[in-house]
C-alpha cells in the first residue's frame, strides 16, 4: 500500500523559509523512480491548486505564483521529495499535500500546515 507522508511544516513569517518533505512508502525504489511527484496546497476556502512536479527524469512543473521562489526536487534512492520555499507570502498560507502519480493513479499524503503570518 503506498503511503506519502509529509513533514516540515509550520508557522513562519513573512520572507523567511520552509523546507517540506514526502517520504513515500510501499512502493520499490525503482518503481518510485517512474512515479510523477508533486505538491498541492488548499487555503481555507478554496480548491485544491498545483504548486509543483516533478517527473522521473527531473523536468519540474511550478505554478506561476511560486516560480522563482519554490523548488522541488526527489531523492529517487530515498524515496524522497522536497519543496524547498524561500520569500514566503501570506498567500502561501495552505495545507500542503505531497502526491504521487503513476498510470493514472493518484496517492495523497496526510497534508502538512504552513501558515505565513507576522
Amino acid at each position: 500500500q503506498v503511503q506519502l507522508v509529509e513533514s516540515g511544516g509550520g508557522l513562519v513569517q513573512p520572507g523567511g523559509s520552509l523546507r517540506l518533505s514526502c517520504a513515500a512508502s510501499g512502493i520499490g525504489g525503482i518503481s518510485f523512480s517512474t512515479y510523477v511527484m508533486g505538491w498541492y496546497r488548499q487555503a481555507p476556502g478554496k480548491q485544491r491548486e498545483l504548486v509543483a512536479t516533478i517527473t522521473s527524469r527531473g523536468t519540474t512543473n511550478y505554478a506561476d505564483d511560486v516560480k522563482g521562489r519554490i523548488t522541488i526536487s526527489r531523492d529517487n534512492a530515498k524515496k524522497m521529495v522536497v519543496l524547498q520555499m524561500n520569500s514566503l507570502k501570506h498567500e502561501d498560507t495552505a495545507v500542503y499535500y505531497c502526491n504521487g502519480r503513476r498510470s493514472s493513479i493518484d496517492y495523497w499524503g496526510q497534508g502538512t500546515q504552513v501558515t505565513v503570518s507576522s
